[in-house]
């Protein structure tokens, strides 16, 4: 894949997606200081929710509308309509090489068409792509996407390989916690929740899921947190 660039503004427990789980601990945890900016989280595509007829309106007075095409792709798939999201999901993709969800929508559509083989080749090119020009938050907003799809052997996938590339680096440690924390895998949860602390302990986001997990951590900003480990 050619024309990589920088994405634009735009990953309880059990089943619940590390995404979501991540929102809900970010929100409660809201009115505390933090250094963390521009986390990964913030980056995503969020959906307008137009209608079909809205959206064709929005291509018609600019053809060369990314996030259009993806929301047209992504609707269109709903329906099963599988030629027209492959073609807006296509055109999305032209118009921004680095969107993210219109790649995760992508591999998502062949693998509801069965086409297993054509998912895993757009896939592998897409994180392997990432993975050579050494983009571990590309990577990490790439995992976020194929999670929100349900294609979480991909997103986990996208997770190691950042991990890979930046071992140190709190926010993919801390993106791999939260996923498995949505997995309701609390050991390897706890195993990367701690080391992203450990990297940068200004996180209360953070110290709150250690702190259901039974971690006790001391934030710089706030008293100890004094819950028992289980």
């Amino acid at each position: 894949m050619t024309g990589e660039r920088k994405s634009r503004k735009t990953p309880a427990t059990g089943s619940m997606p590390a995404f979501l789980l991540f929102a809900v601990a970010s929100l409660v945890l809201a009115g505390c200081a933090t250094t963390t900016q521009s986390t990964v989280d913030s980056t995503g595509v969020v959906p307008s929710e137009k209608g079909e007829r809205e959206l064709l309106a929005d291509i018609e007075r600019k053809f060369e509308n990314p996030q259009a095409h993806y929301e047209l792709g992504r609707l269109y798939a709903r329906s099963r309509q599988w030629s027209k999201a492959e073609y807006h999901y296509n055109n999305a993709l032209g118009f921004d090489p680095a969107l993210r969800a219109a790649q995760a929508g992508l591999v998502k559509l062949f693998v509801d068409q069965g086409q297993s083989a054509k998912a895993e080749q757009f896939a592998s090119s897409y994180i392997r792509t990432l993975e050579i020009s050494r983009h571990e938050r590309e990577l990490l907003r790439l995992a976020w996407e194929f999670e929100k799809v349900g294609l979480d052997e991909y997103a986990l996938r996208c997770f190691r390989q950042a991990l890979a590339i930046a071992p140190d680096s709190f926010e993919a440690n801390k993106q791999m916690g939260f996923y498995y924390l949505g997995k309701n895998d609390t050991a390897r949860a706890r195993q990367y929740l701690s080391r992203s602390f450990e990297i940068n302990p200004r996180q209360p986001d953070v110290a709150g899921a250690l702190g259901t997990l039974g971690v006790v951590v001391e934030s710089p900003e706030s008293p100890p947190m004094t819950m028992e480990r289980r």
